[in-house]
């Protein structure tokens, strides 16, 4: 079987895999905040940190879902929407490795009921990022060559299974056949023999 012919296994897990480190990595401690009061360090969660991680890793997880029985073109505009996610996702996450202390002014104003600039200034000694975000990187690069595969081999999916075809589309079968087709044409009222 060639890779074009895996294509759409492959192409869905993909989505899947990055849809779900996402999730994952949402729930995981991305930031922990040294503060300089010597209070007890704040850890602040991927959902926290980045606010678009859990939705849009939810909606990567819906894409990969539906990507398994989408019609051709429905295929590229979903490979189209996962890029972008994965763009989108991946900018944020550097962005927020760069700056991470203004990712963490709602977790230290929820921990000390302290808010503003300068009292985050004051309160945060050191923010040390975890591994969570680079495995989220990681799962942003997965999804991108998911993506572009999606747009470079969907031509050669096979079709979707019987059970997604409409009465006309299974109306219209060509060469032999088979036991299953003949019985979903005799449901249809049609007699297979001729």
């Amino acid at each position: 079987m060639s890779l074009a012919q895996r294509g759409r296994s492959l192409s869905v897990s993909g989505f899947l895999l990055a849809g779900a480190i996402g999730i994952i990595s949402s729930t995981q401690t991305w930031l922990t905040v040294e503060r300089a009061d010597a209070g007890a360090a704040i850890l602040v969660p991927g959902a926290s940190a980045l606010v678009l991680l859990a939705p849009l890793s939810l909606a990567v997880l819906a894409l990969g879902a539906a990507l398994s029985i989408a019609a051709p073109i429905v295929r590229v505009v979903f490979a189209v929407l996962a890029g972008a996610a994965s763009v989108l996702l991946g900018w944020s996450t550097v962005q927020m490795l760069a700056s991470p202390i203004g990712s963490v002014g709602p977790a230290v104003a929820e921990a000390t009921g302290l808010a503003g600039e300068a009292a985050l200034q004051d309160m945060v000694q050191e923010v040390v990022p975890t591994a969570w975000p680079i495995i989220a990187l990681i799962g942003w690069v997965i999804l991108l060559a998911a993506s572009v595969f999606v747009l470079l081999t969907w031509r050669g999916w096979k079709a979707g299974g019987r059970r997604y075809r409409t009465d006309a589309e299974a109306a219209q079968h060509e060469g032999p056949v088979d036991a299953v087709d003949s019985w979903d044409e005799l449901s249809r009222g049609t007699d297979p023999t001729r």
